[in-house]
């Protein structure tokens, strides 16, 4: 432990699958939305120490730290060391399953930390700092005696509650109670067990469960919850503490009431440290459809793939044919951008922003991944309901109509509009599936000459203006000199084989100037210009080309290469700085662990097709 603030690799994520805190090695929570990922903070301090809010657990002399999530859950431990003895903080959010829930009182949200002393004598710092409203709002705690400390909120109500006594007159004298915040310290016998409960609770009655050994129920039914779950799981092949851990973080940013999958939970960690690339992304992107499928159905989880596809066509209901790029978890449109400018921003990166102006643009592509995801759901033999084969249908008619129009592309630059290739490359994706599906006769009523016609066209503008024959590459746009990583899904949606020559130089092209070393790739030239980080997924991309291109060893290098700049607890943020490997960008990021399964998935495929050659 030191006095440095955190950096963004040393947080981790606890959640409860409709909010996410996240706790930093040094036992503060600086981050923490409630009720849903995308209300406003109650502790921001991530985003500004000084006035964002937390609550930190911590020992009151200098420690050594670890931490681990207790095995296949998302409970986290982590333990200070040091000349005074030893301490373990578990941090989580209740969850069980809705049968539990019906047999005994569930508080509607709950983050629960729990300090246990191994040694006597231990002193322990705890300051409770909530600051809402993305650190607006100083609000006022009441001591309401065995209820615990209460702030009310309209109809929200937190209540903060603790089996030790918190009476400010019996506190030591660390500090005093103020009207806004708590402070105060404990001193720990070997043995002691120490627990917090925050809840939370709005219009409804609060449930304030018991404390004592009720902690310990709720810890084991939220264990056996996170393990269940994991069990599902059917995987089995290379990496898998890797891929199980990258599936945990794919639930923690899943919204269990809708199926929807937000990109990650936080808002306006930078790309640049010191720089204004800082957006909100706690909301759920169209762009990572296809992924989501592949990866939840690669691993066996068919019901949150099922629930996550059900969203994805509620969510487009309204607005159909045309798309939009960003819904927030219910399906509906993401508030409107705009700037935080009281907060000085993480390591005074700024401005701090909230809302996402990419709701905005236009995303050709996403045609592509919404159909592609749908057709990977029903596979097949599935038929489809009547609803599903209209959006079909207005899919195609609307990509035949509108695919040799520019547009913001999968990276949305907020700049002129270009024709990218892989925005060509998705309406590619969405009349080919369409036309499978229609030739199995699970889709009819598709005007199929004017689809294939299309289709043939769009194969052609890729093959012709795609490729730069004096670079001898595909380029990020038609016509463009630029390199740009996203050409290697060319060969992840079947356009074009991953050994042909083509698809080999363009490999070649992207390690010559994308790659400043293994497990490290920038998504174009554009980033290295902006100073951005290299963009973890497209690690994850390349050691997936690899695989697919039968250079096994070398993907495994390039995948083992990658997976040494997640975290200590094997997170992934969006990006990572190339000199320091640290973090940057929103934590943990869901397109990253996307990444992570599907090379996994393709390297897995990939080895079990060598041995049956072999043999």
């Amino acid at each position: 432990m030191n006095g440095s603030p955190p950096k963004i690799q040393d947080y981790a994520a606890i959640g409860d699958g409709r909010s996410v805190a996240l706790v930093s090695r040094y036992g503060a929570i600086d981050w923490l939305c409630w009720p849903r990922f995308d209300s406003a903070s109650i502790f921001g301090g991530i985003l500004d120490p000084r006035i964002g809010g937390h609550w930190s657990i911590r020992p009151a002399r200098d420690a050594k730290v670890s931490r681990r999530y207790l095995e296949k859950t998302n409970v986290l431990e982590t333990t200070f060391a040091n000349q005074s003895g030893k301490i373990m903080l578990t941090d989580f959010m209740s969850v069980t399953s809705e049968e539990n829930k019906r047999r005994q009182l569930w508080p509607e949200h709950e983050l629960v930390r729990q300090i246990k002393c191994e040694s006597d004598g231990v002193e322990v710092i705890i300051e409770f700092n909530p600051r809402l409203d993305y650190g607006r709002v100083a609000p006022k705690i009441r001591n309401t005696g065995k209820l615990g400390w209460r702030i009310d909120i309209g109809t929200d109500v937190f209540t903060l509650r603790s089996d030790v006594d918190l009476d400010p007159f019996k506190r030591s004298s660390l500090g005093d109670l103020a009207e806004d915040h708590l402070s105060y310290k404990l001193v720990l016998k070997a043995g002691d067990a120490v627990a917090f409960s925050l809840s939370f609770a709005t219009e409804a009655p609060a449930v304030l469960p018991p404390l004592g050994d009720s902690i310990a129920e709720r810890l084991n039914l939220t264990v056996d919850w996170w393990r269940n779950w994991v069990a599902q799981s059917n995987y089995c092949g290379p990496y898998e503490r890797h891929v199980i851990r990258s599936a945990l973080a794919l639930k923690l940013l899943s919204y269990a009431p809708s199926g929807a999958i937000i990109a990650a939970p936080t808002a306006s960690l930078p790309e640049r440290i010191g720089g204004d690339l800082n957006w909100d992304y706690r909301f759920a992107w169209l762009r990572d459809a296809a992924f989501t499928v592949h990866a939840l159905f690669g691993l066996g989880y068919n019901e949150d793939a099922a629930a996550f596809v059900d969203w994805l066509l509620h969510a487009t209901r309204l607005t159909r044919p045309e798309l939009r790029v960003i819904y927030d978890v219910f399906g509906e449109r993401p508030p409107p951008e705009c700037e935080l400018s009281h907060l000085d921003g993480y390591a005074d990166s700024r401005p701090a922003r909230i809302g996402n102006a990419a709701s905005e643009q236009v995303q050709l592509d996403l045609y592509g991944e919404v159909v592609e995801a749908i057709s990977h759901f029903i596979g097949e033999k599935k038929n489809l309901d009547r609803d599903t084969r209209n959006m079909l249908r207005q899919c195609a008619e609307y990509v035949c109509a509108h695919w040799r129009e520019p547009d913001n592309g999968m990276w949305e630059y907020r700049d002129k509009r270009r024709p990218y290739t892989h925005s060509r490359l998705m309406c590619w994706v969405a009349l080919d599936r369409i036309l499978k599906m229609q030739a199995r006769d699970q889709l009819s009523g598709i005007d199929v000459k004017k689809c294939e016609t299309e289709r043939a066209a769009i194969r052609q503008e890729i093959e012709t203006h795609g490729w730069n024959s004096t670079l001898e590459m595909y380029a990020q746009a038609c016509g463009s000199d630029v390199v740009d990583a996203s050409a290697l899904l060319l060969a992840y949606h079947g356009f074009e084989d991953a050994v042909s020559e083509r698809m080999q130089k363009t490999h070649a092209r992207i390690r010559e100037k994308l790659v400043p070393r293994a497990g490290l790739v920038y998504r174009n030239e554009r980033s290295l210009k902006l100073c951005e980080g290299a963009f973890a997924l497209c690690s994850f991309w390349e050691a997936d080309f690899l695989a697919r291109s039968r250079k096994l060893d070398e993907a495994r290098k390039v995948y083992e290469a990658a997976l040494g700049y997640a975290n200590d607890v094997d997170l992934f943020a969006e990006e990572i700085d190339a000199e320091t490997g640290d973090a940057l960008g929103n934590f943990p990021q869901a397109f990253t662990h996307l990444g992570l399964i599907n090379a996994a998935l393709s390297l897995r495929d990939s080895e079990e097709r060598a041995h049956r050659f072999k043999s």
